[in-house]
């Protein structure tokens, strides 16, 4: 039973009363009446949103992958909204809508608009593990989590060496066709990457482990180093890191990194061994894990706190500024890499000890079956 005390409104698909009170049920107010309206405004809009048509026409269309022989891809905003997948519409929206080349001046502006995509989207992967640290209390299935993660970092990765390629195909470069460099020596550029990360080391710790290299040191092949610049800088991070904290007491005789290089017909294999005092057994299944850090599990004032607590903090204003672990996503998202680039990243821990790392790498002069792009 009801007291109407107005009359009856006519809306859009039938009656309603409007300023009725009943007896028994709650009033349906035109409050909520205009609430679940911008409710459903908001949920076509969304709908509107993840539902990209010309994406999923362009992904019906057969592609081609190519072999590195043949030519010798969400973080949030300040306002809380999530930029990542626009990120990717408007890059693909701006690439499929280029007009067709025809001429030089054409593919100058190709090569203009592919390098400011390039520039905008260089954070990419700092969004990626800003945003998942977030929202990974919210995710319940961690086999989801790998093959997400491992399937945008990669495809991020060959669209990056693709677009990287075309580009350097433009520039007169010794030794190098495209991203290629035919004359690569795994020696060179990984004391380069050991210096800079020892820098990085020492700016923040205050310390640093010197870095010993043995094996095949004078072998040269063609290889894309791109990629291999962050697995390997990733890898020594966490060795450096790792030798520093184990060693707090005896800073000034840290023992060193041994890089071991090894080269086949078929691959080459890079050993990364340090004496950082090892993983935990416990934990040695985890560090593979996206979001799984050891970074501030150390409680040693000297580390949290004192010099080395000031100069890990965000707001230092040293040579290398902010933190130089934490994530967890440095040594997983370098594994997916490695499969990437059809090898892998293993590694051996001596609990007490240090730990030996493993990357395996095919080679990519086209002799035998490599990855594909």
């Amino acid at each position: 039973m009801f007291v109407c005390r107005t009359t009856r409104v006519r809306v859009a698909t039938g009656w309603r009363l409007k300023g009725c009170a009943f007896h028994g049920s709650k009033p349906y107010s035109d409050d909520a009446y205009y609430e679940q309206k911008e409710i459903r405004q908001r949920m076509k809009c969304i709908t509107h949103f993840y539902n990209q048509s010309a994406i999923d026409h362009t992904i019906n269309k057969p592609s081609v992958r190519l072999t590195p022989g043949a030519i010798l891809y969400a973080g949030k905003n300040q306002d809380g909204t999530h930029i990542l997948h626009e990120m990717y519409i408007r890059a693909f929206n701006i690439l499929s809508e280029f007009p067709i080349i025809h001429n030089f001046e054409d593919d100058q502006n190709y090569c203009v608009t592919l390098r400011k995509l390039l520039d905008d989207h260089k954070d990419v992967v700092s969004l990626l593990a800003e945003g998942f640290c977030e929202s990974r209390k919210h995710i319940k299935d961690d086999s989801l989590i790998k093959i997400f993660l491992d399937k945008t970092l990669t495809s991020r990765l060959g669209i990056r060496l693709l677009a990287e390629h075309h580009l350097a195909m433009h520039e007169e470069k010794a030794n190098h066709v495209g991203i290629i460099n035919v004359n690569y020596s795994p020696q060179k550029h990984i004391e380069k990457k050991a210096e800079f990360v020892r820098n990085v080391c020492l700016a923040k710790y205050g310390a640093a482990p010197n870095v010993r290299m043995n094996g095949h040191l004078n072998v040269t092949f063609p290889y894309i180093a791109p990629p291999l610049e962050y697995i390997m800088g990733e890898i020594l991070k966490n060795s450096m890191r790792a030798t520093v904290e184990s060693h707090l007491d005896n800073l000034n005789h840290l023992p060193d990194i041994v890089i071991t290089i090894s080269n086949n017909d078929t691959d080459f294999v890079i050993r990364v061994s340090d004496r950082g005092g090892g993983i935990p057994v416990d934990l040695v299944q985890k560090v593979f894990d996206y979001s799984f850090t050891t970074s501030g599990t150390l409680t040693d004032d000297r580390v949290s706190g004192g010099l080395f607590g000031t100069i890990t903090q965000s707001n230092f204003t040293g040579p290398a500024p902010g933190l130089m672990a934490g994530y967890g996503f440095g040594l997983p998202c370098s594994r997916a890499f490695a499969h990437y680039l059809g090898g892998n990243l293993t590694l051996e821990s001596l609990q007490g000890i240090g730990t030996d790392v493993y990357l395996r790498l095919r080679h990519v002069d086209g002799k035998r079956e490599s990855f594909r792009i």
